[in-house]
Parts: structure tokens; sequence; C-alpha cells
């Protein structure tokens, strides 16, 4: 379970974060929303313990992300928007290290790379390797990677950004079973047909603030129009954002 309480965050004489708070639940799927410079990449930079907040909490598993640094990254698993696979390590060099990293048994890690690389069907590349990979292979890479450790919570930043309609089928299917197995699920994307079809829960954030919350169905019930996208654009229009992709 990851909660934000208050959060606050700023650089220089950018507000980034004012009073952010929210829930994401065990067991659920949560988006966050929101259009450029909203805050949700220094949300969940807070979350994942690579910034700090100016103040307010955020916890994951009730363990403070700035207080317990290591401690909250054993219990996330990431996928950043930026793949960051190492190049010169074959596919299977670079989830083994992060397995070794969270302390996971070299049978332990043979075990659950092949267990990835099935899932994820990267057996023709899992010994190539990374330079000259396509995307959806890297990305591919870095889900078993922030996946390998069986964490109990994942966020995933814009996870099907660049892949294609057989590979964002057989994501969809990763991110369902996640929540299937109770973990708490935190994404991040702009694709609303997306979110309508994955998340229980939304969140949606502009200027820094938490203004909307409620499964998808609700919100659009609550704004009006024909379905998520045109209820976002609505409540963007009425905090004065135009409502463009980050």
């Amino acid at each position: 379970m990851i909660v934000v309480d208050n959060l606050c965050k700023q650089f220089g004489a950018v507000q980034a974060l004012d009073g952010v708070s929210f829930s994401a639940l065990d067991g659920r799927i949560t988006g966050l929303l929101g259009a450029n410079g909203a805050g949700k990449s220094t949300t969940l930079r807070i979350i994942s313990a690579v910034v700090r907040g100016d103040s307010g909490s955020a916890r994951v598993d009730g363990l403070d992300c700035a207080g317990d640094a290591i401690g909250v990254r054993r219990q996330l698993g990431v996928l950043p928007h930026a793949c960051g696979v190492y190049p010169n390590l074959t596919a299977r060099e670079n989830i083994h290290y992060f397995a070794e990293l969270n302390g996971l048994t070299r049978a332990q890690c043979e075990e659950r790379i092949e267990r990835w690389c099935a899932q994820l069907q990267m057996g023709e590349f899992i010994d190539r390797r990374a330079k000259g990979f396509s995307h959806g292979q890297k990305l591919k890479v870095a889900l078993a990677r922030a996946l390998i450790h069986a964490p109990r919570n994942v966020i995933l930043d814009e996870p099907t950004s660049g892949l294609d309609v057989a590979g964002t089928r057989a994501l969809r299917d990763v991110i369902r079973s996640l929540r299937d197995q109770g973990c708490c699920v935190l994404i991040s994307s702009h694709i609303m047909q997306e979110v309508s079809a994955l998340c229980d829960d939304v969140v949606i954030i502009a200027h820094g603030r938490v203004v909307m919350t409620g499964a998808p169905s609700d919100i659009v019930a609550q704004v009006g129009g024909r379905d998520l996208e045109e209820a976002f654009m609505r409540v963007s229009s009425l905090m004065g954002s135009d409502g463009a992709s980050a």
C-alpha cells in the first residue's frame, strides 16, 4: 500500500507539489493522471525514494520514503519512463544484476529469469547484448528487472508507450495479474482508454494538487462527458490547464 500525505516539493520558484494526498491500495490498480507539469513525475520520484519531499510524507507499506529509502526500494518494483537498460550487458545479465541487488540467490535468479523470459516472450533476445534493442525489447527487460524480486508494490510510468498491439496486450495481462495477486499497482499514463480498461481508481493531479479521485466511471458520472478522456479534459479546463500530455 502506498500512502501520500500532504506532500510538498519546490524546485526554485516552482511549486511542483502543493499538499498532494492520496492512497493506492493493495489488490487495486491506481492511475495517476495529469497534464504537463502537473506534478506526476515528482510524486513518483518521491515515492520511489529518488528525491525527498520538502514536507509531508510518502509511505510504502508503512515505510517512510525519506527516512528508510533502502527499505522502501526493497518493497517497490519501478518501471521508469526511460528504461535505462545497460547496453553492454545481455538481457539476462541486466535482470540478474538487479536480482542480486535485491538479495536473491543464484538459484532464485535463474528460476525467476526463466519464468519472466517465458511470460514476456524474451527467448529470442535474452542472451543478446541490449545495445541495439528495440524499445519494446528494452521495456520487457526493464519490466522483468523491476519485478524480479516479487515486490508487493509496483510503479509503472507510461508502461505501454511505444509498444505494438501484441506487446500492449501482454503487458496489460501482466498488470492485471499483479493486481490479482494482491499487489498495489500505481500507473502513470496518458492513454485514457488504457486507464479506463485497467484502473480501479484514478487520481487526477493539476498544478501540484489532487483535484479529483475515484473510480473511472464515478469520475465520468461526476464531471460529465462520454468517457474518461472527455471527463479529464473538462477537469483540466476547469483547473486552467490545456490537458496536454506530459
